[in-house]
């Protein structure tokens, strides 16, 4: 354990933050000639999680008692839209988003002391990467119907099954896998069991390669692998309760990186129109162009003020599952029609494979689906505001 610490100023962070990733990280991934669709080694993202660690930067959200500095949900967000805005390919390495920190989010207050520091304490230190196990080849939305199962053996659990599509997998050393402990119970008998990925039994698939190219996903295969039963996370029965205990802060916490991506192409777009000539001068000077960016620019005020409200509500300690899906509906609407935007101002050029606004367009239409369709947000209000 570690001695709490005081909390840097946010401005200060931010300047760390923007130092890295214009100093260190982008100017690396130029010179070693990365693309959004290469498939990055362990040892190449680790190294973004030392340094990131180094510079105070990874598992900011942590509590303090942690080895962390118990972050706000607010500041976090702004954290995270810099980073995503920022251009470096490999930003969501910087602050734990794909197998770090974030991964865990309150899992931790379930784990043992066992637990802490076989798993937990290495993944907060960037020495171990997780991912969340859930999704199943015929179980999305419908997370309760999942159908690995976890068979008690004397001291052990026999697991089978497999998971689809599971973000960070490919970084990660372990997986907090959800489980059907009893059959009968329903979403009652699912829990919550950590899994080293490389026990016998356990593979990995990359079949499932999403629009974006990006090499972040996986599906997870096991086949009568043997874990101890000292490895159930919290009690049995009850990983269901835990997963969705998680769920609406993480959708809430995707929507920056959302909205740190549309900034993106929304900067690019206000540049490329004051240097896009036509018919005697810039294309900025068309009301058509203007009245784009100013569509752009509103629809990122509105997203950045409902998720710094809903940020607020979260650290007050509300439950914010209804705000959470308001959130992750309109922010993962709004800033994919940002991105078709910056994609028309940018003509032929912005439909160029790989441009960055080709792939932010692409990056956009995903995050419709994952963590929750836009159907599924649309059922989670409805349900909040009728009951």
């Amino acid at each position: 354990m570690h001695a709490p610490q005081t909390t840097p100023p946010l401005n200060q962070i931010r300047a760390v933050l923007q130092r890295y990733l214009t100093e260190e990280l982008i100017p690396y991934e130029r010179a070693n000639g990365f693309t959004y669709e290469d498939r990055f080694s362990k040892e190449t993202v680790r190294q973004i999680w030392r340094r990131s660690r180094e510079l105070g930067l990874y598992g900011l959200q942590v509590p303090s008692e942690l080895g962390g500095m118990g972050m706000s949900v607010e500041d976090l967000c702004v954290l995270k839209d810099d980073a995503a805005a920022s251009g470096a390919i490999l930003f969501p390495h910087v602050l734990g988003d794909w197998g770090g920190p974030s991964r865990i989010g309150s899992l931790v207050k379930h784990a043992t002391a066992d637990q802490m520091e076989r798993f937990i304490l290495p993944v907060i230190r960037g020495e171990k990467g997780t991912c969340f196990a859930m999704t199943e080849p015929q179980s999305g939305s419908d997370a309760g119907s999942i159908g690995t199962r976890a068979v008690a053996d004397g001291d052990d659990y026999v697991i089978n099954g497999c998971k689809h599509y599971i973000s960070a997998s490919p970084f990660a050393d372990f997986a907090i896998v959800m489980c059907v402990t009893d059959p009968d119970k329903g979403t009652d008998g699912i829990s919550a069991i950590l899994v080293e990925l490389d026990r016998p039994g356990v593979t990995l698939s990359y079949d499932c390669l999403p629009m974006t190219g990006q090499h972040v996903d996986a599906d997870i295969h096991f086949d009568n692998v043997r874990v101890p039963r000292s490895n159930l996370l919290g009690e049995e029965g009850r990983g269901f309760k835990t997963a969705m205990g998680r769920i609406s802060v993480n959708r809430l916490l995707h929507c920056p990186t959302m909205i740190g991506l549309a900034r993106q192409a929304y900067g690019m777009a206000i540049d490329y129109a004051g240097k896009r000539r036509q018919f005697g001068g810039p294309i900025s000077r068309f009301q058509a162009i203007q009245h784009m960016l100013a569509d752009m620019a509103t629809g990122l005020y509105a997203c950045t003020s409902m998720v710094a409200a809903a940020a607020r509500q979260a650290d007050a300690g509300r439950d914010i599952r209804k705000e959470a899906s308001m959130c992750k509906l309109f922010v993962s609407e709004k800033c994919f029609e940002i991105a078709d935007k910056a994609m028309q101002i940018h003509g032929n050029v912005g439909v160029t494979k790989n441009h960055p606004v080709e792939f932010i367009f692409r990056r956009l239409r995903l995050y419709r689906i994952v963590t929750g369709t836009s159907e599924i947000q649309r059922n989670t209000i409805a349900k909040a505001i009728l009951s």
